[in-house]
């Protein structure tokens, strides 16, 4: 079956994108605001992610979070939302002959959320607790150190949920003025996926979004590709592994060599038949798991390695992943070896397209970050034409000495040590 999708611009400006599937017997409804943490200040960092716990609090029509909450589970859905560097989304899954409600509560959050002061009190501890379970988690604060270690101190490197310190900070005035200049029509696509038909989640959008006053959303700030001098961070606890990133500046979003790199990602870290798990873990058995990913920005992207590793094995893994990385410099991979990375990718982008709420993510981001989408056949085509050529040529072009972040957390760690075995030429 082929999966299309139509796009239609409300009178204000706000973008609807539906992609209709009769056979399904559910409707995904997503509201995606161009505004993450890479929009923030300093002293703000944390309120988009903030303003995504308030909206489910409370509206003058629903006014607490239970009653938000049961429109939609007492329809016998789910809703949730969630916050990345770039923008925020809301969404809800209900079945097909519920879209009017889970449509109106999503309005009603976007457009009359009391964002009261009592409960910006009691959810301020909520999501200071959220930022110490991730300082809890040495892989998931690793992570964090990394996402530092590679940008340094500008928006696109700071947490998405901000610091106990800035959102211990952050008052009413705060959310208002950033609801106020973000979540204007403009700056907001609707992306619906399931039983439904375009017509109706547009006549239904124009009703319930139509008369919000035009406005244009500020753009974030460009992202400073020079490292700080500190490219490596390395925390100590007293835990059983050392939990390390690796990671470098990668491609932003429409870079035309997305899709070697998507290949070049799967050849180094995707699965159990990619190189550094057959290296890091089977032949030489550092580490229980180690795997690569690529996330890509509107400007800027990032690709990082992350592996636990005992500390008499730090060293040797972070040399054996950074051979890995160069080997990749020096010799195209095999033809077959590329044939299995297309296959891998193109089976596993399929795959994920399987539930409405997928594509309507997929949709909606697009639309967004893109302005456009693109068709799948035409991404499954991009990923097919892929050389061993051209993963060389994309792994020449980001891999390079001095071209890495590492962050670690562990029970020890020599920087300096780490620094300069990446940095070996």
């Amino acid at each position: 079956m082929t999966i299309e999708w139509q796009v239609s611009t409300l009178s204000n400006g706000m973008r609807v994108v539906t992609t209709p599937i009769p056979t399904a017997q559910s409707v995904s409804v997503n509201v995606f605001v161009g505004v993450g943490s890479r929009g923030e200040e300093r002293r703000t960092n944390g309120v988009s992610h903030f303003i995504e716990h308030m909206l489910f609090k409370g509206t003058h029509r629903r006014p607490d979070s239970t009653m938000i909450a049961e429109a939609i589970e007492g329809a016998g859905g789910v809703l949730n939302a969630y916050t990345s560097k770039e923008l925020t989304c809301y969404w809800n899954q209900v079945p097909f002959d519920k879209l009017d409600l889970a449509m109106d509560v999503l309005a009603d959050m976007y457009r009359n959320s009391l964002i009261d002061p009592a409960e910006i009190a009691r959810e301020r501890t909520v999501v200071q607790q959220e930022i110490r379970r991730t300082f809890d988690q040495p892989g998931a604060w690793a992570s964090e150190l990394l996402s530092r270690a590679t940008f340094g101190d500008q928006p696109i490197g700071w947490p998405v949920g901000g610091t106990l310190e800035t959102v211990e900070e952050l008052q009413r005035d705060d959310f208002s003025s950033h609801v106020g200049s973000h979540y204007v029509p403009s700056n907001t696509v609707l992306s619906v996926a399931g039983n439904t038909t375009h017509d109706a989640v547009v006549r239904e959008a124009e009703r319930l979004f139509g008369d919000i006053d035009h406005g244009d959303a500020p753009a974030a700030l460009p992202a400073d590709v020079s490292f700080d001098a500190q490219r490596v961070v390395v925390e100590k606890r007293e835990v059983q592994q050392c939990h390390m990133g690796i990671a470098l500046h990668a491609l932003p979003r429409k870079d035309p060599d997305r899709y070697p790199l998507m290949i070049l990602n799967t050849i180094l870290g995707r699965g159990m038949s990619s190189r550094l798990f057959k290296e890091v873990r089977e032949r030489r058995g550092l580490a229980y798991s180690v795997g690569s990913g690529v996330a890509r920005y509107n400007d800027v992207g990032v690709m990082s390695i992350s592996a636990g590793v005992t500390l008499e094995h730090l060293e040797e893994a972070t040399q054996v992943i950074r051979d890995e990385l160069f080997k990749l410099v020096d010799a195209p991979p095999a033809d077959d070896e590329t044939m299995r990375a297309r296959d891998f990718s193109t089976g596993n982008f399929r795959l994920g397209l399987e539930s409405t709420m997928a594509l309507a993510q997929r949709a909606g981001e697009s639309l967004l970050m893109l302005g456009e989408i693109e068709p799948i056949e035409d991404v499954v085509a991009g990923i097919a034409a892929v050389t061993p050529d051209d993963v060389q040529r994309v792994a020449q072009r980001l891999f390079r000495p001095g071209a890495f972040a590492m962050a670690m957390v562990g029970p020890g760690g020599d920087a300096e040590r780490l620094q300069a075995i990446l940095d070996a030429a």
